[in-house]
């Protein structure tokens, strides 16, 4: 099946996702939805997606950040980032249940508000519980860049956007972001727009 990503104004993206039981995870129709996430991640193209953002209440999401994302980034970047290849995986009904290390400050968008990004400050380090795609329960130690994307997906089944969280003054179009601010420093970004 095709799916449609939702935009922000969607009411769904403001609705609590319901857990899905084991049977659901079990059923050809979650496991169908599970793949039709995925292609539409890889379409998009994202590195994660939430059920919300295809206008589904449900607590999953699929996540991967793709070695090839991460070409036109440079090394001093990823370095800064600790950006690395996450393989293709599922969290179901995830919980975060530790943050750990400082607050680190980056640009993020969304599938969901698009064309968009902003400074959004996260956690490095988090430890998450949550079920996988067959419905075993897992733990997820994560720090840097994938830490960052478990953080903004499960915002997803808790009604929170990145808009939410973002330092709104650094709040810019994605043609903007590359014309002023791509290249520079977190903290030349936030000076130049008066941002403590």
């Amino acid at each position: 099946m095709k799916l449609q990503i939702v935009q922000t104004g969607s009411p769904v993206l403001r609705q609590v996702a319901r857990p899905l039981t084991l049977d659901e995870i079990a059923s050809e129709r979650i496991q169908l939805l599970i793949e039709s996430m995925k292609n539409a991640m890889y379409e998009a193209p994202g590195v994660g997606l939430a059920a919300p953002q295809v206008g589904l209440p449900l607590q999953l999401a699929v996540i991967e950040d793709r070695e090839e994302y991460q070409k036109e980034v440079s090394e001093a970047q990823l370095l800064e980032r600790e950006r690395r290849p996450v393989p293709f995986h599922v969290i179901i009904n995830p919980e975060i249940i530790e943050t750990k290390g400082e607050v680190l400050e980056f640009f993020e968008g969304c599938l969901s508000i698009e064309g968009y990004s902003a400074i959004v400050p996260r956690a490095r380090s988090v430890r998450v519980e949550c079920l996988n795609k067959d419905g075993k329960k897992i733990v997820i130690d994560a720090t840097g860049w994938y830490a960052r994307i478990l953080q903004h997906e499960i915002d997803h089944l808790r009604v929170t956007l990145y808009i939410d969280r973002m330092l709104s003054r650094t709040f810019t179009t994605l043609d903007h972001w590359t014309q002023y601010w791509k290249g520079k420093t977190i903290l030349e970004i936030k000076e130049s727009l008066g941002v403590k």
